[in-house]
């Protein structure tokens, strides 16, 4: 007879051999034994977790000949052809090799027939979310309004991938990764059929391995098994599975607590070259250093552990590294693990994990201060209520407040930040200068050359210079108002916008300019001082009395006529371009 691997050897025929999800097996067993079956049913969860094998013994229960409880009896002739696989009322459908709507359709066809020699057909459409879209809808209708005859049971690992109309017309049942015990349990119950010797730990390392998955776990054993013969040992577990064994831990930890980076390498170095997957390896660490953490933490659950043995040599390590490095050594092997996942050199990853582990500083200050308030809780408060005064003072000093040294205790107003730290500062010497040297033909040029300056700006910077005004320029600067002080500052701090606008002036002009911010109310006011200070100082010599006060009246009769001229760019262009005598405007 040909060899049969151990999940299909041990495949369970009952509910009750099934491992885990008891969810599932108490609702269905329950639906049958009140009669409550329904027409669809969909198995989701991880591979290996039993849904096909549920969906079968669900099949079997169904059709029974002989059920009087809510097992089937796997001894009729019923349930002895759909073990075997040939019922023709039990329907087994690959969806991943038969996507396609022309094999829906088929199936669909002969649902309206009757079971041949069973109560119900039941369709069993494993992989269900590998099926296209035509052959989901072409199914709908009939998980509608199936025969009376007919069941469906739909399993699958990606539920998200089907449509909600399908989903909605099912009862879900949810399929959960099966626990280290119950896989133990089960493999157990195989090898003593089998007639093989193991221990607890071999199993456990291989359970670790199987990540929830019974078939897998299954697969493993078999394999062990052909290597290992009649015996099964831990290092056999481990050569096989790829895993690491508890010595190999400890030793590592050691060298991390010792700070023995050497060591360390060399462990790791040796790992890679037995073989071991450096992104399981990864894996493993994580899992082991929680497991430390668990053991510092809740003694009392060992149960829960997964790497280690509940040993005296592992509960000694656990007390040796603190709470909070643990917690470290997780986050960092965390980070690492996905940082892995886009390169190509995963060992360096980890070696550069386990050099940040060792050289993480332990927490002294923490270690000190519990220290301290066991041998002296009065002097903590002191030491407490020392901080608290001395972060007072530091924040009163940084604010501007007078601190007493009779008054130290006492608490002092915070006085707000000052809204000038926030605000543009005002070049007031760079805009007097513009103003002494200012002339009319110079403003004339840049606004007459605004628009076509604004066209060639980016759309952002136009719109931020959109209510920007040019109101006084000399050979080399010119000042720009802004109506508002927040688009003055967001001007002023942008280097793309001042370049921008450099260049875009001097190839307008052919001049490269310097450009002056300042906010509409601070050019007011410089405007006014400059003003007032030149009216003062006409009042100087009297032998050149007449001309200041020539100059003064021009520079005055200017910078008015420049407040007052608000050339719309528009127009200033159209005016450039076709000449004033040709231009008139006209308000709407």
């Amino acid at each position: 007879m040909v060899y049969q691997a151990f999940y299909r050897v041990y495949r369970p025929q009952s509910f009750a051999e099934m491992s885990g999800q008891h969810h599932v097996k108490q609702t269905l067993q329950n639906a049958l034994l009140h009669n409550k079956t329904t027409h669809a049913y969909l198995f989701s969860g991880p591979r290996g977790t039993g849904k096909t094998s549920a969906a079968k013994i669900f099949a079997k229960a169904l059709n029974c000949e002989e059920r009087t409880t809510n097992e089937p009896c796997n001894e009729c002739p019923t349930c002895i052809s759909i073990t075997e696989g040939s019922n023709t009322d039990v329907i087994e459908f690959d969806a991943a090799s038969n996507s396609r709507v022309e094999e829906m359709r088929e199936i669909i066809e002969k649902v309206r027939f009757a079971p041949s020699n069973s109560r119900f057909k039941v369709y069993i459409i494993d992989e269900v979310h590998m099926l296209s879209n035509s052959a989901f809808n072409a199914l709908l209708k009939t998980l509608e309004e199936p025969p009376e005859h007919a069941v469906f049971i739909l399993a699958t690992t990606e539920p998200h991938k089907l449509p909600l109309t399908i989903i909605s017309r099912c009862q879900r049942f949810d399929f959960k990764p099966l626990t280290s015990s119950d896989i133990i349990e089960r493999m157990e119950i195989v090898l003593q059929d089998a007639q093989i010797e193991s221990d607890e730990g071999t199993l456990k390392v291989i359970a670790q391995a199987a990540s929830g998955g019974m078939r897998d776990a299954l697969s493993m054993l078999d394999q062990v098994a052909s290597f290992s013969g009649d015996s099964l040992s831990v290092n056999d577990a481990l050569l096989v599975t790829g895993a690491i064994g508890e010595d190999i831990f400890y030793r590592l930890a050691k060298a991390l607590q010792e700070k023995d980076a050497g060591t360390t390498l060399s462990l790791l170095d040796q790992l890679i070259a037995e073989g071991k997957d450096v992104s399981r390896l990864a894996e493993d660490l994580i899992t082991f250093f929680r497991d430390l953490l668990l053991l510092r933490t809740a003694p009392n659950l060992k149960d829960l552990l997964e790497l280690v043995s509940a040993d005296s040599r592992f509960e000694e390590l656990a007390k040796e590294f603190d709470q909070d490095t643990l917690y470290s050594f997780i986050d960092i092997l965390a980070k690492t693990q996905q940082e892995m996942r886009f390169s190509n050199h995963a060992k360096v990853y980890v070696e550069s994990a386990l050099l940040k582990m060792i050289h993480l500083e332990p927490q002294i200050a923490s270690i000190q201060s519990n220290s301290l308030a066991n041998e002296n809780p009065d002097l903590v408060n002191k030491v407490e209520q020392l901080e608290r005064t001395i972060t007072q003072l530091q924040q009163q000093i940084q604010s501007g407040v007078q601190v007493n040294p009779g008054e130290s205790n006492a608490p002092q107003p915070r006085r707000n930040a000052s809204k000038s730290s926030q605000s543009i500062r005002i070049p007031t010497g760079k805009i007097n200068e513009v103003l002494k040297a200012a002339t009319k033909q110079d403003i004339q040029a840049i606004r007459e050359n605004w628009a076509g300056m604004l066209q060639m700006l980016q759309k952002s910077h136009a719109a931020l210079l959109d209510e920007a005004e040019p109101v006084a320029a000399s050979a080399d600067s010119f000042v720009l108002k802004f109506k508002y002080e927040i688009h003055c500052l967001m001007a002023s701090e942008n280097p793309s916008l001042r370049a921008g606008l450099t260049d875009a002036l001097n190839s307008r002009t052919g001049k490269p300019y310097e450009v002056i911010y300042v906010p509409e109310e601070s050019w007011l006011k410089v405007r006014s001082d400059f003003i007032r200070n030149h009216g003062l100082e006409k009042q100087g010599d009297n032998a050149g009395e007449e001309n200041e006060e020539r100059v003064a009246g021009e520079m005055m009769d200017f910078l008015k006529e420049a407040e007052q001229e608000v050339a719309d760019p528009i127009v200033a262009e159209a005016e450039k371009i076709f000449g004033k005598d040709f231009i008139e405007v006209h308000d709407d």
